[in-house]
């Protein structure tokens, strides 16, 4: 009888080790640049909020740079964390705008917030607020046009598409205590707008960024062309009749963003320093007069325009149109993937006086973006809470 030849089994596939946990602490910018560098591409890239340079911005506010790690030299993630004294105490208020710099797609949120809040904590800060990256919801400017109507609104209307990612996020926030500003109404109470507008550009040619914009847009271009307005990069020079202009905007248009021409300034200037070209301040002129002028900020392949301003007269030669234009036309140029017109109201009432921007910018052919917002949560701890209650008054009166 022949002996059975028996094949053994196979060992076992080694169990791979865990992934070590991230760890957080301070950066110099130098590291923090370099990581930005290395991950501002895509249209979901850093928020120029993100920047190291903008903490030399925002004044009565000190500041950090941290970053995370698994030990190994390599950064995974950064956070420029804004600080405000509560008045009268040694305690403080975070905010991170549109920020931290993380990978949300990781499903383990708490090995990013964990070491985050503990840090915070141990710091002296007694609330947190942060600006999840991923989107939430979006609608074309088709979708949008065909539903205008009295008394609707952006959440009146089925979402052109809806991010599962961002989606996550929000329920992961909610399950961890984290409340979303403002609750879940359209505008919510976020520092920084929580609807914007964004034109696509990634593998479209110029030709088919003209075809994009509506006729009124294509109209008021060629108008201004005929008319012999001259758009121009200006200088930190112009930056006075850029914001006697932005007064004259405010007046018109019933808003007030209250910032001085030092702001600007001290913008102009720090953003520069980081990186040349970062900010631009674009004008239109008319038979050698400035009638508008728009600002526009660069990172990596994510272009803003940030802040625009024109005069009341002659404006029947649509010096704003123009801009943007060529505005749009240098972000193709720099191979950015997206060009965001930033905060849009959330109305669709053309009876109400903030859905005339929204119409504005819906002639470009973009979309709308709902971000996730911004949340917030308190430290633990009874002083903590009693200071976070307090503040939430506090901004409620203003």
């Amino acid at each position: 009888m022949s002996a059975m030849l028996v094949t053994p089994a196979p060992a076992p596939a080694p169990t791979p080790a865990p992934a070590p946990a991230l760890r957080l602490g301070p950066v110099t910018p130098e590291a923090y640049r370099a990581f930005l560098a290395a991950r501002s591409t895509g249209p979901d890239g850093p928020s120029f909020l993100q920047l190291p340079a903008w903490a030399r911005v925002k004044e009565g506010w000190t500041h950090q740079l941290l970053g995370w790690g698994r030990g190994d030299g390599e950064l995974s993630g950064v956070a420029l964390v804004l600080l405000r004294a509560f008045p009268g105490t040694r305690k403080y208020f975070a905010y991170l705008p549109e920020g931290p710099v993380a990978d949300w797609a990781d499903p383990d949120l708490d090995g990013w917030l964990q070491p985050l809040l503990a840090h915070l904590r141990g710091a002296g800060v007694f609330a947190v607020r942060i600006g999840p990256g991923p989107a939430y919801r979006r609608w074309s400017a088709a979708t949008l046009k065909a539903h205008t109507g009295p008394g609707r609104r952006l959440s009146d209307v089925l979402a052109s598409e809806v991010d599962p990612l961002g989606s996550a996020v929000a329920e992961r926030l909610r399950a961890r205590g984290w409340r979303k500003c403002g609750g879940d109404s359209d505008d919510g109470a976020d520092a920084q707008p929580r609807h914007v507008y964004q034109v696509p550009l990634t593998g479209r040619t110029t030709d088919e960024l003209w075809s994009g914009l509506n006729q009124e847009w294509r109209r008021n271009i060629r108008k201004a062309r005929k008319s012999g307005v001259e758009v121009v990069v200006g200088s930190a020079a112009d930056l006075p009749e850029f914001h006697r202009l932005l007064g004259v905007t405010e007046r018109r248009d019933g808003f007030r963003l209250g910032r001085s021409l030092a702001y600007y300034e001290r913008q102009y200037a720090v953003l520069n320093a980081e990186h040349p070209g970062r900010m631009k301040l674009y004008l239109a002129r008319h038979e050698g007069e400035i009638l508008a002028a728009h600002t526009m900020i660069t990172v990596g392949r994510r272009v803003w325009y940030q802040t625009g301003a024109s005069a009341d007269h002659r404006r029947e030669v649509r010096p704003s149109n123009a801009l943007q234009w060529r505005m749009m036309l240098d972000a193709h140029a720099l191979g950015a993937d997206v060009y965001d017109l930033r905060g849009v109201p959330s109305t669709l009432d053309p009876d109400d006086r903030a859905h005339g921007l929204l119409r504005w910018k819906l002639g470009t052919g973009g979309q709308v973006v709902e971000t996730l917002g911004e949340w917030e949560t308190p430290l633990p701890g009874t002083t903590n809470h009693t200071l976070y209650r307090a503040f939430q008054a506090y901004l409620a009166r203003r």
